[in-house]
């Protein structure tokens, strides 16, 4: 069983900076990348960043926020600078990786359940 944990979200005021993690424990499961997704009420899930051997930011993260990882500690952060109302969301940590068993291996991804970040003020 894999289990995603994010921390690090609250409520900040425009222009103020947030940090969010996520932790991935379960053994046996193998990462290939993380990432970080946003669902404001009403609105679908929009991607935000995602680390594999590179980083990719969406167009509204670029310059602002920044994804990093530790594969090691199997954690990836979420700095976000110059936070802005329309940043207010809930933020989902992703995990895409594989599970090998008796030399087959198969994909796996999983949704954490997310961390709210509310910026006003």
């Amino acid at each position: 069983q894999v289990h995603l944990a994010e921390s690090g979200g609250g409520s900040v005021q425009p222009g103020g900076s947030l940090t969010l993690s996520c932790v991935v424990s379960g053994s046996g499961f193998n990462i290939d990348a993380m990432a970080w997704y946003r669902q404001a009420p009403g609105n679908q899930r929009e991607f935000v960043a995602k680390v594999t051997g590179r980083k990719t930011y969406a167009d509204h993260a670029k310059g602002r926020f920044a994804i990093s990882i530790d594969m090691n500690k199997r954690t990836a952060w979420l700095q976000m600078n110059s936070l802005r109302p329309d940043d207010t969301a809930n933020y989902i940590c992703y995990v895409d990786g594989y599970r090998c068993s008796g030399g087959d291996c198969s994909e796996e991804d999983y949704w954490g359940q997310g961390t709210q970040v509310t910026v006003s003020g």
